[in-house]
């Protein structure tokens, strides 16, 4: 297109779009500021309509907030006008007490001053009761010298040594409850003492008294005792029920057992198979089997030899077999069936002499120590074992409580029984029948006089029951009854201290007054 055209076209067309623009903008200008007119007083009556709630709900809150302070305030001035209430009741009641305590403590001092004035009263009633009891005791006094003869000094003195003698009586009486106490603690702390001493000291007497030495040819025989593997000497000590003891000692076994009867039969049994030279546990079985029997057997005949042999009769069977077993018992290395026999005689002997049946006194004797054949499993002593044992098997109440009450476990009954707790000490400290020299026993018996006597009052001393009880005569002018109870608790200590002997010493401290008289 030619640009004469196109610039008449452009100059056209300019004006005509300048002028449409001014017709929209007057148009449309118009309304929009008219709308944002209305709108904006639009806007302004809603933020005052907005302005006046937020007012109003602003008051209700303060109205709300100031409502709830005045109920608060209100509360705390009645919880403080109900405290005030309450203290001033407290307050009133304080003061009523207060005036009750007034009340109260003047009653009391006019009490008081009652009481005061009373024993005033009575403090003058009580000099002139004081006075008069004087005079009263110095006429007493003065009739007391007339009828006794005394003066208050004499009669002084004589008060005073007779509190003293009273005194001394006291104490000697206490002294002698004491003793009694301390002898019953003693008693036990004396078992618990003695003990624990054979626990320490026991060892040595028990390898002498609890072992049998078996000879052997030669040192392999040992051997054959041991067996395979020591099956012989473990069927051995399980036939037995001995311990045997294989070791360094040259051409000897050693057999260790308390049984002596167990002991016994082991060291025959052991003999016979050394001699037979066949060593097996059948033929260990079949010896000591063999030997058992026999010394049952012999048990029994040893048992009716003894009762033959001291005329006895009409016992049972069971008690003859206890007898016979005394046989292999010993008391202190005492063998206890000689010591039984020979209590026997003693105890018949004296009853002979005093008139009383001397069969019972023997068989009373016979059996004093039957206990210690019971068995070890069977607690207490020997002595109250045979009078269970004697009692059971029906014997004699004579014969039952002599073998009961010769250790004085119970209560004597009859005078054999006595005889037969005498007989018992004399055949024990017989010298030579417990391994004491004659020397020694009689030393003993010598140092036990002398140390008796070495006490001052004392006149003579007589050792008797072979040491078993020191007798001391003491002048009755230097030791009274007092005295004497105390010199015999002094000479046992003494003894206790410088002696050994067995068993126990009795000290009996004799105190007697003889007035003679003669008729002409």
């Amino acid at each position: 297109m030619d640009l004469i055209i196109i610039i008449p076209i452009v100059a056209v067309l300019v004006p005509f779009f300048v002028w449409l623009g001014w017709f929209f903008n007057s148009k449309f200008g118009k309304n929009s500021i008219s709308a944002a007119t209305e709108k904006a007083e639009t806007i302004i009556q809603d933020a005052k309509k907005e302005a006046a709630n937020t007012k109003r709900e602003k008051l209700l809150e303060v109205k709300d907030e100031w409502y709830k302070k005045k109920i608060e305030f209100d509360t705390e001035v009645n919880q403080k006008k109900q405290k005030l209430s309450n203290l001033e009741k407290q307050i009133q009641q304080r003061e009523e007490n207060s005036e009750k305590k007034f009340d109260l403590v003047l009653q009391k001092e006019k009490e008081l001053r009652k009481l005061e004035k009373q024993l005033q009263d009575l403090k003058v009633n009580l000099d002139e009761k004081s006075v008069e009891i004087k005079n009263l005791e110095i006429q007493q006094n003065d009739k007391l010298e007339k009828i006794s003869g005394l003066t208050s000094e004499e009669a002084k003195k004589m008060l005073a040594e007779n509190m003293i003698n009273q005194a001394k009586i006291d104490a000697s009486q206490t002294i002698k409850e004491i003793h009694d106490h301390a002898k019953i603690d003693a008693k036990k702390e004396a078992q618990k003492i003695i003990v624990q001493a054979i626990q320490r000291t026991a060892a040595d007497y028990s390898i002498e008294t609890t072992v049998s030495v078996v000879q052997i040819q030669n040192d392999e025989m040992k051997g054959r005792i041991i067996g395979k593997e020591g099956r012989n000497i473990r069927a051995f000590e399980s036939a037995t029920g001995v311990d045997v003891i294989v070791d360094d000692t040259p051409e000897a076994v050693i057999l260790s057992s308390f049984d002596q009867f167990r002991r016994e039969i082991a060291r025959i049994s052991l003999e016979r198979l050394i001699s037979d030279g066949r060593i097996h546990p059948a033929r260990i079985e079949e010896v000591v089997e063999k030997v058992t029997q026999e010394l049952e057997e012999e048990i029994q005949r040893e048992g009716e030899n003894t009762i033959l042999q001291l005329g006895l009769h009409n016992m049972h069977a069971e008690l003859i077999k206890h007898i016979g077993k005394m046989k292999y018992r010993s008391s202190y290395g005492q063998n206890l069936l000689q010591h039984s026999v020979e209590v026997a005689y003693l105890t018949g002997i004296m009853a002979s002499e005093l008139g009383l049946d001397p069969v019972m006194a023997k068989r009373s004797g016979l059996l004093h120590d039957v206990g210690k054949t019971v068995d070890k499993s069977i607690e207490g002593p020997h002595a109250l074992l045979g009078y269970d044992l004697t009692k059971r098997f029906k014997e004699h109440p004579i014969v039952v409580n002599a073998v009961g009450s010769h250790h004085e476990d119970i209560e004597m009954e009859h005078p054999i029984a006595a005889l037969v707790q005498s007989a018992d000490a004399i055949s024990g400290a017989r010298p030579g029948a417990r391994r004491e020299p004659l020397e020694s026993y009689v030393k003993r018996l010598e140092n036990l006089e002398l140390l008796a006597k070495s006490f001052e009052g004392v006149a003579k001393t007589y050792a008797i029951q072979a040491g078993r009880e020191v007798r001391v005569v003491v002048e009755h002018d230097k030791i009274d009854d007092a005295a004497a109870d105390r010199l015999a608790r002094e000479i046992a200590q003494k003894i206790e201290e410088e002696m050994d002997y067995p068993g126990q010493i009795k000290v009996v401290v004799i105190r007697e007054v003889r007035k003679i008289g003669y008729a002409k």
